[in-house]
């Protein structure tokens, strides 16, 4: 990380452009357009029809291309999105440390800001909406600021599998309820009536978004917020682990100056990114397609494969843009998608907006009608907007619009957008 100057000024600021590592917005950039080729489909269709994986009833390109964003997208960029946020945890903490500030209200303020923004994008513009996690796991992000680096992976990789862990033991008893028949007839019987509701929500979601007016899509967004946030047990410990990896990626030194652990991007590389693909084709073979009605030992191993199996080619993708960047040849190509990771915040929430006002029924009304095959290219023609869009932006300004909202309200002082000498 860059060395602050002596004769900085001691009061904690954002970063400026001087002292960001440009390495953290080129994987920013690349999540970005992972993360809007994972929500595309529960943005052109019914929310939760992107949660099961391989749609059976696809075929041709559309089941191909289908299977391929499984496979190598889904559960890889919220994990590495996560992760970065992590990383931002860890940069704000060390920068406060080295100026002899105090963190813990200004992170405070932080988190509430996210807070509120999270609420804002879920409840009034897509209901997919990751910040008010992001927002209500940072607060217990303060309680390891002082771990040792040494123990930080160990902590974060228990806290990952812990969500793997809790579903194979729901999956273990699932199955060992099928020894009794009375046990199996109940286990069976809230099995059906928990899928008859996922299928209910499916439905309301496909009216809600396709066909209902403004209010009702926040209605129906409203029940979906709530429906995800009761699931933060499950979905929560992955995230926190990643939150914990990023945290240990700036306090080893390993993302500022990766050429000084040559070794640990190698394994990233070689080692987690096929061992991470492995997995994930065993778990498609074993249970390609995750229904709502069946929790056994079978679909918990397999969804435990996706799960560990999605953070290892997490790892590995981030082993391979560290690499990129440290190229000469590729090296250009990926500092382009430097200033939409600056934007990350901004280019999240424009996503969203302008996809619902396509598909959503008070907007274009194009649900369900935009083919699986075409939602890639449609993602990678609206990220290129984004990046040439967040070029403009920031060669006349500072920050990203949501950017300038967040830091200001955290830092209780309007941020001068125009950059200066200093900052530029």
């Amino acid at each position: 990380m860059n060395a602050i100057p002596a004769n900085a000024d001691a009061r904690l600021r954002p970063v400026a452009a001087s002292e960001r590592i440009e390495t953290m917005d080129v994987l920013r950039g690349f999540a970005l357009v992972g993360i809007l080729l994972m929500n595309i489909e529960g943005m052109a269709g019914p929310l939760f029809a992107s949660f099961t994986g391989l749609d059976p009833a696809l075929s041709g390109a559309d089941r191909v291309a289908d299977a391929l964003i499984y496979i190598f997208v889904q559960g890889k960029f919220y994990t590495l999105f996560s992760l970065l946020f992590g990383m931002g945890f860890a940069v704000m903490s060390s920068r406060a440390e080295a100026r002899g500030q105090p963190f813990a209200g200004v992170y405070w303020r932080r988190s509430l800001v996210l807070l509120v923004i999270g609420a804002i994008h879920g409840l009034l513009i897509w209901s997919g909406d990751i910040l008010l996690m992001y927002a209500l796991l940072s607060f217990l992000l303060l309680a390891f600021r002082n771990v040792s680096t040494r123990w930080l992976p160990w902590l974060a990789g228990l806290a990952y599998v812990a969500s793997s862990g809790m579903m194979m033991l729901i999956g273990l008893l699932g199955t060992v309820s099928q020894l009794d028949p009375a046990a199996a007839a109940q286990w069976n019987q809230e099995m059906a009536k928990a899928g008859a509701e996922m299928n209910a929500m499916l439905e309301a979601q496909r009216h809600a978004y396709g066909s209902g007016t403004y209010l009702e899509a926040v209605a129906q967004r409203a029940r979906d917020v709530g429906f995800m946030l009761s699931n933060l047990l499950f979905i929560g410990p992955t995230v926190f682990g990643m939150f914990l990896f990023g945290t240990w990626f700036v306090t080893s030194g390993a993302i500022a100056a990766p050429n000084g652990h040559p070794r640990l991007f190698a394994c990233l590389r070689w080692g987690a990114l096929p061992l991470g693909l492995a997995l994930m084709l065993l778990s498609f073979r074993m249970e390609p397609t995750s229904r709502f009605d069946n929790i056994n030992l079978h679909s918990s191993t397999a969804f435990a494969a996706s799960s560990i199996g999605s953070v290892l080619m997490a790892f590995g993708y981030l082993g391979w843009i560290v690499k990129g960047v440290q190229s000469a040849a590729s090296a250009p190509l990926l500092h382009w998608l430097a200033p939409a990771g600056r934007m990350a915040l901004t280019n999240y929430l424009m996503q969203s907006i302008v996809c619902t006002l396509i598909f959503n029924g008070y907007g274009l009304g194009y649900l369900d009608q935009l083919s699986r095959a075409w939602q890639v290219p449609f993602v990678f023609g609206l990220f290129l907007i984004q990046v040439l869009y967040s070029r403009w932006w920031l060669s006349r300004f500072r920050f990203g619009p949501a950017e300038w909202v967040w830091r200001s309200l955290t830092y209780l002082r309007a941020q001068p957008m125009r950059p200066s000498p200093v900052s530029a």
